[in-house]
């Protein structure tokens, strides 16, 4: 069969992210660099370049939320990106996130956020924090009175059931500590593919990764970089000497020694810039290599959680008293 140049080099393209996936507890494949679209503007436009610019730099996998208000814009861009032929379906990895307010009907959840992006199925849906609100509460920090209580039985069946429906690929968790996912391991009929975590090399989470190794359950970390640019930020991990050492040594910058010590412990990574030329950066960590001992230095690096989410826990109505009962003391 006649093959021309340019289907040659599209399937050589395609040949060589196929090396940059892992693959999931079901089967799934799910690329290693991950783009967040979290955006504090909500600026609509500027999402949708910002993805556009990403898929021609070989992104492919694409991190949303209800609660981000960037469903509407990362859908346009990927149906757009789509119909011009700059990517195929198939070939993207589309990650949403069951708000708080809608544990009590996931499948609702879901198809509200197809919806918005304009797509018939997601790649993956996550509970994104093992915390039920009242339904009303589209906002990320709620107030003392907003809480109800968690049934995480109930929400799990109602995520099982999403799966059966063919609204998504694959589900999983984001923000769950060791004990809430054995927890969850008790009842379960799917076991999730994924536990979302904040993960860093001054937030390493040895014992999670550990207890999802043992289950199959792929660690997947956002704020790989320790979220600089978000309110809730720091440039720490950046800044850290002995980050910046290891990036001297290898001429490489300390956002590609972060992402590649995150990506060295078989996670994916989450980054979320819109900036290109920090987009083209991040993607670099891919083909950097690090030294034994430089994974040894790391682990020297002293560990803080930066995203602690204090909000979350009070005294009458969160079923967390401290961040601590959050966290289950992994903190």
């Amino acid at each position: 069969m006649y093959q021309t140049h340019k289907s040659i080099k599209v399937r050589a393209k395609k040949r060589k992210m196929r090396n940059y996936q892992t693959i999931l507890n079901n089967g799934e494949t799910l690329p290693i660099m991950g783009m967040g679209t979290y955006s504090g503007e909500n600026d609509r436009e500027t999402t949708e370049t910002a993805i556009r610019t990403a898929i021609k730099m070989g992104y492919r996998h694409f991190d949303t939320a209800k609660i981000y208000g960037s469903e509407v814009a990362v859908g346009n861009a990927l149906r757009r990106a789509i119909h011009d032929g700059l990517v195929e379906r198939e070939d993207i990895h589309i990650t949403s996130k069951l708000w708080s307010s809608d544990h009590h009907d996931p499948v609702d959840a879901l198809q509200q956020t197809l919806r918005r992006l304009g797509m018939e199925y997601i790649d993956m849906y996550l509970v994104h924090w093992p915390v039920a609100l009242k339904a009303w509460v589209d906002y990320p920090i709620p107030a003392e009175e907003d809480f109800e209580e968690l049934d995480m039985e109930n929400t799990w069946s109602g995520m099982e059931r999403c799966l059966e429906m063919g609204l998504c690929r694959s589900i999983g968790v984001s923000n769950f500590s060791s004990t809430k996912i054995q927890h969850l391991l008790d009842f379960a009929c799917v076991t999730p593919v994924v536990n979302q975590v904040e993960m860093h090399p001054m937030w390493r989470q040895r014992k999670l990764r550990s207890i999802c190794r043992e289950y199959g359950i792929h660690v997947s970390a956002y704020s790989p970089l320790g979220g600089p640019g978000n309110a809730w930020g720091t440039t720490n991990v950046v800044d850290h000497p002995i980050i910046k050492s290891i990036a001297q040594k290898h001429n490489a910058t300390p956002a590609q020694v972060a992402l590649r010590w995150g990506l060295c412990q078989g996670s994916s990574v989450i980054v979320k810039s819109f900036n290109m030329g920090r987009m083209k950066e991040n993607m670099g960590a891919l083909n950097l290599k690090l030294d034994e001992w430089d994974l040894i230095d790391i682990n020297k690096m002293e560990e803080r959680k930066i995203m602690r989410g204090e909000w979350l826990s009070n005294h009458t109505t969160s079923p967390y008293r401290t961040i601590q009962e959050l966290w289950d003391d992994e903190i």
